[in-house]
């Protein structure tokens, strides 16, 4: 049977694939954007907002949960209390291991309001990495599908 050596290895497996969430960051490039043209367009930041970035929301927590959540569950009583404890702590553990990686994988961001030279204003979403103020020259970077606010 599983003993809390299997339960610390699967956690620690959890845990380290919460970590790899990708970046919201306006520093950070995927390696599909590197060496990539990107447009660049100078503008003025008009006003910037608060926001919570979502948690990623795969199968990784919920499948690390429900395993671990089923291993737990089925270390209690014989046979038959062993196998109703093992269903019901997956489900839990599952339902507990995706708000986990959620949780995890939440972050801080800025919605960034700018204005173009020519008048157009968009905003901008992105990781709470770099500090702008109202009033700040920004450059807007835009390729391969990602834009980006920096100084």
């Amino acid at each position: 049977m599983f003993n809390a050596k299997s339960i610390f290895i699967a956690l620690v497996a959890a845990a380290t694939l919460s970590a790899c969430a990708s970046s919201n960051s306006g520093a950070a490039y995927t390696r599909g954007q590197v060496r990539q043209v990107e447009d660049v367009k100078m503008a003025t930041v008009e006003s910037i907002r608060d926001i919570q970035i979502e948690g990623t929301k795969t199968p990784i927590g919920a499948g690390a949960g429900a395993i671990i959540g089923g291993v737990a569950g089925g270390n209690r009583g014989g046979n038959a209390a062993s196998a109703i404890g093992s269903v019901l702590g997956s489900v839990v553990g599952g339902l507990v291991g995706a708000a986990a990686e959620e949780g995890v994988t939440r972050q801080a961001g800025f919605e960034i309001t700018v204005k173009f030279d020519d008048g157009k204003m968009v905003a901008i979403a992105q990781g709470a990495d770099e500090k702008f103020k109202v009033g700040d020259r920004v450059r807007i970077v835009t390729g391969a599908g990602v834009t980006r606010v920096s100084h």
